[in-house]
């Protein structure tokens, strides 16, 4: 064998080590993710009414659903009515303020995994443009 086809012997078993290890990598994040619920996260994103922006995320942690809501307007100190809702039950009501440096918020709440799958709506309306913002994800 020649030292060129050596060296490219060398490099191929290296390639298959690392597309095994992976492979390896993935397949053990998918379990971990379905063993939590059965379900992988789903998010969303999209625009709003105006010129602000949402991302909804929901996931499985622990027989709960962790939800995140976040609306991007890039404008600091407004206020948001938000309301996160699953399956048609309130998760959460209130307000949010956008903060710096980049115009934003985030809701973050923990809930119960319902029966089924879990329906989730989040909408926000700002108090003084009156713009509008809805996401729904599904977790199945």
């Amino acid at each position: 064998m020649t030292t060129a086809t050596t060296a490219r012997s060398r490099r191929s078993l290296r390639l298959v080590g690392a597309g095994a290890l992976t492979f390896a990598l993935v397949a053990t994040g998918t379990a971990a993710a379905t063993a939590q619920g059965g379900a992988k996260a789903v998010s969303k994103s999209g625009a709003c009414s105006a010129s602000s922006t949402w991302k909804l995320k929901a996931k499985p942690d622990n027989a709960k659903v962790q939800i995140e809501f976040q609306v991007d307007s890039n404008v600091v100190g407004q206020t948001w009515a938000v309301s996160i809702k699953d399956n048609g039950a309130s998760v959460f009501a209130g307000n949010a303020k956008t903060v710096g440096p980049s115009g934003s918020f985030s809701v973050s709440k923990l809930t119960a995994d319902r029966a089924g799958a879990d329906s989730i709506v989040a909408t926000a309306r700002n108090a003084a443009t009156g713009e509008t913002c809805r996401g729904a994800v599904t977790l199945p």
